[in-house]
C-alpha cells in the first residue's frame, strides 16, 4: 500500500500532538477574562495554521489511493470520518478565536497579536464558546476512534494501514 508524502505524515502527527496538548492547556470559566490561557490559544492556532496547508495538499491529490478497498462501505466512512475531523480541526480553532474575541481576551499566536473577530461582551460568551469547550472533548474521542479504526485496519484487516502514516 502507497505512504503518504512526508509533509502529510508531519502535518498528521504534528496535528494529534498539538491537539492534545491544546486540549491538556485549556481551561474555562470566569477566569478566562482574568487569565487567559495564551498557550492554548497558541497552539489552537498553530493546528489551524497546520491544517489549511495539509488539507489543500490533501485536495491536489495527496493522499494516496487505497489500492485494496475493503469496499464501498468502508470508504465512504472512511471518507466521512476524515471530513469530521477535518470540521473539527477546522471549527475548533475558529470557535475558539470567537470566543475569545467575546470574552474581550487579547488573542496571540506565540506573542504575535491577532485582532478580534467578534464584539466583546460583558455576559458570556455565547453558543459558540460552549459549542468549542464540547468540541473539543469530542475531537479527543474522534481521535482515539481514528487510531482504534487505524489499529482494526492494522492489526485484524492486515492491510497495512499504520504503515501508510507512520513516520519511520
Amino acid at each position: 500500500m502507497p505512504r503518504y508524502p512526508k509533509i502529510m505524515i508531519a502535518f498528521h502527527w504534528a496535528s494529534a500532538v498539538l491537539v492534545l496538548a491544546a486540549w491538556l492547556t485549556s481551561h474555562g470559566g470566569p477566569s478566562v477574562r482574568a487569565n487567559p490561557p495564551l498557550l492554548h490559544f497558541s497552539l489552537g492556532f498553530a493546528v489551524l495554521a497546520l491544517i489549511i496547508p495539509r488539507l489543500i495538499i490533501r485536495l491536489m491529490g495527496g493522499a494516496p489511493r487505497v489500492e485494496d478497498p475493503q469496499g464501498p462501505w468502508l470508504n465512504l466512512a472512511a471518507k466521512i470520518g476524515h471530513t469530521v475531523l477535518y470540521v473539527f480541526l477546522i471549527g475548533l480553532p475558529l470557535t475558539g478565536w470567537y470566543a475569545a474575541s467575546r470574552l474581550g481576551v487579547p488573542i496571540s499566536f506565540f506573542g504575535l497579536g491577532l485582532p478580534t473577530i467578534a464584539a466583546p461582551v460583558q455576559g458570556a460568551p455565547g453558543l459558540l464558546a460552549e459549542v468549542h469547550e464540547t468540541g473539543g472533548t469530542i475531537i479527543l474521542w474522534l481521535a482515539g476512534l481514528h487510531a482504534l479504526i487505524a489499529l482494526w485496519h492494522q492489526f485484524v484487516l492486515r492491510d497495512g494501514t499504520l504503515r501508510r502514516m507512520s513516520p519511520v
